[in-house]
């Protein structure tokens, strides 16, 4: 499935505070839904996108006009499909450049241009999820990782020269490369042979500039670099990424390859060819190098200028301590199943597996007061306390509820959620996405979190990042705060879509204020029928 015929799909380029109406039409055989990832859309759940959450899915021949609000976001966002696996293949940019008249916090780079990094199967992606879901295992690995939707030369299938992006730069000038991660199931690590990058941006807004040899990168996450060409012209440099996995037994080990090219006299006279280049120079950490994975991400914080200010909840009113897992449930009387002692996998929030409802979408449930689609119970802390994080966890804590629960936030709460990993069936990372706002990222660490110590002693509330999407590490936590100030449904969910898919999501409801500007907008004329 494609946008108009093209993988990736379109680039939207906006500015600050814009509002776009984008005309989705499916000419596809398959229900399809968009989201617009990383835009709050303040007010106006209705064009959010995620598939029985905020919406019913646009179905075969159906279209939907969807309004993005642009408001406080700047930097790199994107757009993908959110409907079962879709957006495989159905995802591009979006640059969001400053407010015309307004600078970047940074000197004006010579161009600029979105990297986005992806997955390939040799198989339909439709036959793929249905036989994921049906053996209640894991997915089959992908075989290829692409950029910009090429595999790189380092696959056998790949032919030489063309299956590779290729980018000219004129020597002493800098670009802004805006990273993006839609790949499906992995954190990815990348780098560029012999340059130094330094990091600007991470979720539609600015961090102070940090230089770096290498990127961690999650999915659903964006990154804004800068690269400054200071080689020599005519040379050849290679661009490469490999994922990152800290406990996953089976995942694509391969590493795609792009083309950093310096041009003479400005333009490139003689065709870039990777044989120009040495891949031995890239220096990408290994696999499973958990520390290097962390300690990037942990230098992220926000400019916190009188430009850019931050406004971190000093202290919280509500508290929240989710855990993720990884579970296992029964497989079905005369099935057979491809999970741990022949059950199938799940995955949870506060041990309940997210179940979708079928019927209507829990936005249109909650604005027009119908019950039965959803529940307003879901817990706040985890329904049993044992050490999240030991080696060995008794089996009888592998089994989750199901259900569809949700979250009432009152409006303008001050939130403070806590992720915490656990080593049900093994850990992971879980990037983890809220729709609907930013959060500031005030701490992380490894084991479990102990209020007591961690919050008191190292938490930042000065500069924290403002991000939409955290990877959560192995055995490990992540704290969060923001304020409850946009009215309407919002989903949370693992951005690794085989654990979004074993039910590793939930939603919030953000009530609305008193004033006229703090309550949630009608919703448009064409919502698509369930």
């Amino acid at each position: 499935m494609t946008i108009n015929g093209n993988f990736p799909g379109e680039t939207l380029h906006v500015h600050r505070g814009d509002t776009l109406i984008v005309h989705v039409v499916n000419r596809s055989p398959h229900n399809i839904t968009i989201h617009w990832h990383g835009v709050n859309q303040p007010r106006y759940p209705w064009a959010d996108g995620p598939e029985y959450i905020t919406q019913c899915p646009i179905q075969p021949g159906g279209k939907f006009s969807q309004k993005v609000i642009f408001t406080t976001e700047e930097g790199t966002l994107w757009w993908h499909a959110h409907s079962e696996w879709t957006r495989a293949t159905v995802y591009g940019a979006i640059v969001v450049y400053p407010k015309k008249g307004h600078a970047y916090p940074f000197p004006k780079p010579h161009a600029d241009l979105p990297i986005i990094f992806g997955e390939w199967w040799k198989q339909d992606i439709f036959e793929l999820f249905d036989d994921f879901r049906r053996s209640g295992g894991d997915p089959l690995v992908s075989h290829a990782i692409t950029i910009n939707g090429q595999p790189g030369d380092r696959y056998n299938c790949s032919r030489q020269g063309t299956d590779m992006f290729k980018l000219a730069v004129d020597q002493g000038k800098t670009y802004l490369l805006r990273l993006i991660n839609a790949a499906m199931q992995d954190i990815l690590f990348f780098s560029i042979a012999g340059h130094q990058l330094t990091v600007v941006g991470t979720d539609g807004t600015y961090t102070k500039p940090f230089k770096s040899d290498y990127i961690t990168i999650s999915p659903g996450q964006t990154i804004d670099v800068l690269l400054r060409a200071d080689h020599p012209i005519a040379a050849s440099y290679y661009m490469a990424a490999k994922f990152y996995s800290s406990a996953r037994a089976a995942v694509n080990l391969n590493t795609t390859t792009a083309l950093l090219h310096y041009t003479t006299n400005n333009t490139t006279t003689t065709t870039p060819t990777a044989a120009a280049a040495n891949f031995s120079a890239v220096s990408l950490p290994a696999t499973a190098d958990t520390n290097a994975s962390v300690a990037f991400t942990a230098r992220f914080r926000s400019l916190a200028d009188k430009k850019h200010p931050v406004d971190v909840p000093q202290k919280a009113d509500t508290n929240l301590y989710f855990t993720l897992s990884m579970n296992a449930v029964p497989c079905p009387a005369g099935a057979t199943c491809a999970g741990p002692n022949g059950a199938r996998l799940a995955a949870s929030v506060n041990n309940v597996s997210l179940v979708l409802p079928t019927s209507m979408d829990v936005l249109g449930a909650y604005y027009r007061g119908i019950g039965g689609v959803y529940g307003d119970d879901f817990p706040s802390n985890p329904p049993v306390s044992f050490d999240f994080t030991n080696l060995t966890i008794p089996a009888v804590d592998r089994t989750p509820a199901t259900g569809n629960q949700v979250r009432v936030l009152e409006y303008n709460s001050s939130v403070e959620l806590v992720f915490q990993g656990t080593n049900l069936l093994g850990g992971v990372d879980h990037p983890m996405h809220l729709h609907g706002t930013n959060f500031y990222v005030v701490g992380w660490g490894f084991g479990n979190f102990d209020r007591a110590k961690d919050a008191n002693k190292t938490y930042n509330l000065v500069d924290p990042p403002f991000q939409n999407t955290i990877a959560v590490p192995r055995n490990g936590w992540v704290a969060v705060r923001f304020k409850a100030t946009n009215p309407g449904v919002w989903f949370m969910h693992c951005h690794l879509e085989r654990h979004a898919s074993w039910g590793m999501g939930m939603t919030f409801i953000v009530k609305n204020g008193k004033g006229p500007n703090d309550k949630m907008l009608p919703p448009p004329s064409d919502m698509p029928p369930c």
